[in-house]
């Protein structure tokens, strides 16, 4: 018997967008730079754009569905997102998206998306009452980026700066914390109010800093 090595593909733009991955004319200009159609410089003239970017993650969230269930972490999610996405906002946020436990905002400069952090977790470490009280109280860790990314899929915000970001939010900032990329740090070495400190890069691969308020 012979061997069918003959690969359906999905070639409709429309139906590609239907399973929620990107916009229908980002598929038409990808399969456009497939086939020629259109020159890479022409796509990254369309969707390259320089902007900060803030993942926020909440701490324990695995550990605590485990400990108390979905409810509970379905209020911590309610509850972060009530006090997070004002503030965000206040400070400018282009665009907020919020996925399962995370929030991503898009700034035009990382110091305005620093100062959101910032306010965010004095307003959660102000809380003691309201988390003694409050089921399913937020922890946030924050990461921070700020580079050239594409304005394509859920966040509009694709490229090494948003992986950095997502990266330092989700997987190594603690609760409390806001940890961010060298390019962040290079574009904030003036500011007053904070110090960067280095961390250490075995577990990331890319240098990155602590932010501590001075």
């Amino acid at each position: 018997m012979g061997n069918d090595d003959s690969l359906e593909r999905l070639e409709d733009p429309a139906e590609l967008a239907r399973c929620g991955g990107w916009r229908e004319e980002i598929y038409r200009d990808l399969m456009a730079v497939q086939d020629g159609a259109l020159t890479a410089a022409a796509f990254d003239q369309r969707y390259l754009r320089r902007e900060a970017v803030l993942v926020l993650d909440l701490a324990g969230f695995t550990e605590g569905t485990m400990t108390h269930g979905p409810l509970h972490a379905f209020l911590r999610i309610l509850n972060a997102q009530k006090v997070c996405i004002p503030i965000l906002r206040k400070h400018g946020a282009l665009r907020v998206h919020a996925f399962a436990d995370d929030l991503v905002a898009i700034y035009d400069e990382p110091s305005a998306a620093l100062d959101a952090a910032l306010e965010i977790h004095r307003r959660t470490a102000a809380q003691g009452e309201e988390r003694a009280t409050q089921e399913g109280w937020p922890d946030c860790c924050i990461g921070l980026g700020w580079g050239t990314v594409y304005a394509i899929g859920p966040n509009r915000a694709m490229g090494d700066e948003m992986n950095r970001a997502s990266k330092l939010g989700e997987d190594m900032a603690r609760g409390g914390e806001t940890l961010v990329t060298e390019a962040v740090r290079a574009r904030l070495a003036e500011r007053g109010d904070v110090e960067f400190a280095p961390q250490r890069i075995d577990d990331v691969g890319f240098p990155f800093f602590r932010v501590e308020p001075r």
